[in-house]
């Protein structure tokens, strides 16, 4: 998952994961060497035809990282979680009645895209400005808070990384979750690392640790049938005074602008109609998790995230 720094750049983050801020070098080395031969020609139809030839095709090929409730391969061997149910319903309206998913890895979904072995990122991934040098996002169909799992109860009174500074608590979050910087930045020491958010509602029970520190729907989720852990109310992490934004949306070649632009589109007749949520809503996304925001906002203006 994908951690947006607002639009701070300068600090180190974390290499992998879907909200890390960063691919991680090791994908992008292992596919930069086989895929440089297969980078698409641009300039022969500006703005791209894959839109065209996908559509003649009848099916697209949908890059998903498999993990809950963003994107992932049920039992069935159909891609599903709210980013793949957002593509079934705007590719068919585009006139591409199937989607055909390609899961890997989340820090391999940018450099297979690159490789050309899918023909769009379906995984809820952040937007930032890191991606947005070398994606076409997108606006963002989702906009994510954090929240705490706590004990119940939530005796220490935890709502904000700045308590867990201020109070010297103990905070654990999940590998490379955005996160663990959004605490440091706040003033947090130290954050144990655990695996998943199951081990951190775990460690939050047996007191462990304070809290563990995520988006507030994954939060949600894993103390839902919990009897000794809850969540805090929802909020928006600040880095540097500044808000540091948990959008996600999908993600597409730089070189296919057009199709990028449709289901822009698409998607944005879904959220003045109302469908986008309810299209998400069985993935635990509530009203609160709409948004307005564009990929604009999230991408400098220089970067291939820009709509214009």
């Amino acid at each position: 998952m994908a951690p947006p720094r607002g639009t701070n750049e300068r600090r180190k983050v974390s290499p992998l994961g879907r909200r890390s801020f960063l691919m991680g070098a090791a994908a992008v080395g292992a596919v930069g060497v086989t895929g440089c031969s297969l980078a698409p020609e641009e300039g022969a139809i500006e703005g791209g035809d894959l839109l065209d030839r996908l559509r003649s095709s009848g099916t697209v090929r949908v890059g998903v990282a498999g993990e809950q409730p963003f994107g992932y391969i049920d039992s069935d061997g159909r891609a599903t979680g709210e980013a793949p149910a957002i593509a079934r319903v705007i590719f068919k309206r585009l006139g591409i009645p199937n989607i055909k998913p390609i899961p890997t890895q989340f820090g391999a979904l940018i450099p297979g895209l690159k490789a050309l072995q899918f023909d769009v990122v379906s995984a809820g991934m952040y937007i930032n400005p890191v991606r947005c040098e070398q994606v076409l996002f997108s606006d963002p169909d989702y906009l994510m808070l954090d929240s705490f799992v706590v004990p119940k109860g939530n005796p220490k009174g935890i709502k904000s990384y700045e308590d867990i500074a201020k109070k010297g608590l103990k905070l654990a979050s999940g590998t490379a979750y955005a996160e663990i910087d959004y605490a440091k930045a706040a003033g947090v020491k130290d954050v144990l690392i655990l695996p998943d958010p199951v081990a951190g509602r775990d460690a939050v029970a047996q007191g462990r640790v304070d809290a563990f520190a995520g988006t507030n729907i994954t939060v949600k989720g894993v103390v839902k049938n919990s009897t000794k852990t809850e969540s805090t109310e929802p909020f928006q992490p600040m880095v540097d005074g500044k808000p540091a934004y948990g959008a996600g949306g999908f993600a597409f070649r730089p070189s296919e602008k057009n199709f990028r632009d449709a289901f822009n589109q698409e998607l944005h007749k879904l959220k003045k109609s109302g469908e986008l949520l309810r299209i998400v809503r069985p993935f635990g996304f509530t009203e609160q998790e709409m948004t307005d925001l564009t990929v604009e906002k999230l991408c400098p203006p220089a970067s291939g995230g820009s709509s214009s």
